[in-house]
């Protein structure tokens, strides 16, 4: 993604904090405080312009979204996004890093997590940056609930199938898997702008929903 610099940025996002939640670190735990209810967790780790989150919380009231952005330049037109869909109370932006989601998150916080169109980053030495690389998933399972899912999607067929191999090798149950999602679109299936876009030229979007299983039912 390109970014261009917007140097109004960080004065929208602290204008807005009852989308994006300064201080996140306040919060690990007690979430359920932030949203005023106890219902489930879903987080979107890269979450762009909004798009999806948005599109999922709008369409799933009982359950709780955070979208996770790193760039100012980014998360404000998720802020955006948000604003012009109106009032949306179960859903806030954080802005930090998703490799540091265990300083925000503890465990059993989060139900699921969704990765959509994450960088490839398709040389081997940057296989560690991958987001569903064996450290990322370490990660994903230390706050999500036993048996938690992860939803995946890509236009990258390298990125997949690395992905297939990463989580199979983790012990991860693969529970659908679809190499060309718009064939047979799942009911409710919520797109990312990419999706949008990579779709209406005819490429195919591949994607799974895998699930962590407990180590000692191995």
């Amino acid at each position: 993604m390109r970014l261009r610099h917007k140097p109004w940025a960080e004065e929208f996002i602290a204008a807005h904090p009852e989308i994006v939640i300064a201080n996140p670190e306040e919060h690990k735990g007690k979430w359920h405080e932030v949203f005023g209810n106890d219902h489930p967790l879903h987080i979107e780790v890269g979450t762009g312009k909004g798009q999806f989150v948005t599109g999922m919380a709008l369409a799933n009231p009982d359950i709780n979204y955070i979208g996770i952005e790193l760039y100012d330049s980014v998360i404000v037109c998720a802020v955006e996004t948000i604003l012009e869909a109106g009032e949306i109370p179960n859903l806030r932006l954080l802005k930090v890093n998703g490799s540091d989601l265990h300083k925000f998150f503890q465990k059993n916080d989060v139900k699921q997590v969704y990765l959509n169109f994450s960088d490839p980053w398709p040389k081997t030495r940057h296989a560690k940056r991958r987001l569903t690389h064996e450290e990322f998933l370490k990660l994903y399972e230390s706050i999500l609930v036993d048996f938690g899912e992860i939803h995946f999607k890509t236009d990258n067929r390298g990125l997949f199938e690395f992905s297939l191999l990463s989580m199979s090798s983790y012990g991860m149950l693969l529970k659908d898997v679809s190499l060309d999602l718009h064939a047979n679109p799942p009911e409710g299936n919520v797109m990312t702008e990419y999706e949008e876009k990579f779709s209406a030229k005819g490429q195919p979007i591949y994607r799974l929903e895998s699930q962590f299983v407990k180590k000692e039912s191995l």
